[in-house]
């Protein structure tokens, strides 16, 4: 016995295709009207069921990233700071240093755009269907240490088991609390031994970084393990966020 659309639509909803029920209808009228086949039909189906499931992946996968927004590396303005090594930036964008366990080190700066390589970079892993975590650097590893119990062990496991670890603005904060430091430190250690990307931007030079962290075999053995196997890149410049602040007082200006 044919089923009507409406049964149809029942029957696709029950089993959970909502991407050949969205559709359906157009399909049907698109294949009539084209003489299509029944195998071109159903392809076209299939295919609309397989892009509503990859645009859903995407979407989750999104939203456990901690990312805020979406960018891309193509709509930065690279011409306002030319020192800036646009190159390699292009080449962590194809990911490959994912694939290898490699560790981004973006020093520079402040407002020299660093945050927005890394959360392109980090975008472009979730397209590309990667398990992807972005995080403000000290807010985050100070939650390690005051969440409790279960809470804290999902953070760490987020944290330790994604494929892209980005930590931004390390050091934002003039000194980083023992506890915090120790966080950092276990954290780095076992996305090492497991070849894991950790991605780290940051305003402080390396050289600094034993002042910040305050103990100087720990700083040893965290910069030990992110540059056996790192990309460094140094950012220099004026700053995007002066330059904009700048724009729109002169735009301020001349509406007034």
């Amino acid at each position: 016995m044919t089923m009507s659309l409406i049964e149809m639509e029942k029957a696709l909803k029950q089993l959970r295709l909502s991407g050949i029920r969205a559709t359906l209808e157009t399909r049907v009228v698109e294949s009539q009207a084209a003489n299509l086949s029944f195998l071109e039909t159903f392809s076209a189906l299939l295919q609309d069921e397989l892009d509503t499931r990859r645009s859903r992946l995407l979407e989750r996968h999104f939203k456990l990233s901690g990312l805020d927004e979406r960018v891309s590396l193509e709509e930065f303005d690279w011409g306002y700071n030319p020192k800036i090594p646009k190159r390699a930036c292009f080449d962590l964008n194809t990911l490959k240093f994912v694939q290898e366990g490699e560790n981004p080190l973006l020093i520079g700066p402040p407002g020299t755009g660093k945050s927005h390589v890394a959360k392109a970079i980090a975008y472009a892993a979730v397209r590309a269907g990667y398990r992807v975590l972005y995080a403000e650097a000290d807010t985050f590893l100070g939650e390690l240490v005051a969440t409790p119990g279960n809470a804290r062990q999902r953070l760490w496991q987020a944290a330790s088991e994604a494929d892209l670890l980005i930590l931004d603005d390390l050091f934002l904060a003039r000194r980083m609390g023992a506890d915090t430091a120790d966080q950092l430190q276990a954290l780095v250690h076992r996305r090492y031994k497991r070849r894991l990307s950790t991605f780290i931007t940051s305003n402080r030079v390396i050289t600094d970084w034993e002042r910040y962290l305050g103990d100087a075999p720990l700083t040893t053995a965290i910069l030990d393990r992110l540059m056996h196997r790192s990309t460094f890149l140094e950012f220099a410049g004026r700053s995007y966020r002066l330059k904009d602040a700048a724009h729109r007082l002169a735009k301020s200006a001349a509406d007034a």
